[in-house]
């Protein structure tokens, strides 16, 4: 059944009008009134809802019942990213909350390509969140994960939530799946492309960043990114 974000308040019986994304994309699928349609709106559960009449560019359904089912991680997990250029980063955001990630934060680094402030990182960051909106519909997660505003590494390091740990090729570094033990709620950091300067590894470190290491080979931003947050959610 096609599942569609909607943030209004939900409750059985009562009458509203899809969003535009959503009321397009019903338009699409041809569905007809009388057929069913799942909806969320971030805030636990999910709604049945039946298609009660089809205008030019708006849909109106009828929400009927609530079902309680959730399928988030039991692990919260914060990436912060120093982000990588190009779509790479919407790639990235797609996959990391089909994994089940929490929260991400990007971030400007030394080596990072990406820069964005202003009006131009505002859009991205609404972008960001429509792709995690996007990838909830498809992958059945009821709850978004947050999009956080693109900030500097130095301003993020002290605000850090729960465990963490920094991802590193430095020698002494702990195997991600021994640091990631345990379920307790775990922040982990990645630098973009060329990854974290000397510096910044050593401010992350002055904060209680543990390194840890995904094994010898050198991967890509987003790889690491990736097989960081398999191992840490579990």
């Amino acid at each position: 059944m096609p599942r569609f974000f909607c943030d209004a308040t939900l409750s059985p019986g009562a009458e509203l009008a899809l969003p535009p994304g959503a009321a397009r994309h019903v338009q699409v699928l041809r569905l007809q009134p009388g057929e069913g349609i799942t909806l969320f709106n971030g805030q636990g559960g999910q709604w049945q809802a039946a298609v009660l009449r089809m205008g030019r560019s708006d849909v109106v359904v009828r929400v009927t019942a609530h079902d309680a089912v959730e399928r988030e991680a039991a692990r919260a997990v914060t990436l912060a990213i120093g982000m990588p250029a190009n779509e790479r980063m919407d790639w990235l955001v797609e996959k990391a909350t089909e994994l089940g990630v929490t929260r991400i934060v990007p971030l400007h680094t030394q080596h990072g390509v990406l820069r964005l402030a202003g009006e131009r990182a505002q859009k991205k960051q609404a972008h960001w969140r429509a792709v995690a909106q996007a990838a909830c519909e498809q992958c059945g997660r009821n709850r978004l994960p947050a999009v956080e505003p693109v900030q500097d590494l130095a301003a993020f390091l002290p605000q850090a939530v729960g465990g963490r740990a920094v991802l590193s090729l430095a020698e002494g570094s702990v195997p991600a799946r021994e640091a990631f033990a345990g379920g307790a709620p775990i922040t982990v950091l990645i630098g973009p492309e060329g990854g974290l300067s000397a510096g910044e590894d050593a401010q992350a470190r002055a904060v209680g960043f543990a390194p840890v290491t995904l094994g010898a080979r050198v991967l890509r931003a987003e790889t690491a990114a990736l097989a960081a947050l398999t191992l840490a959610i579990g």
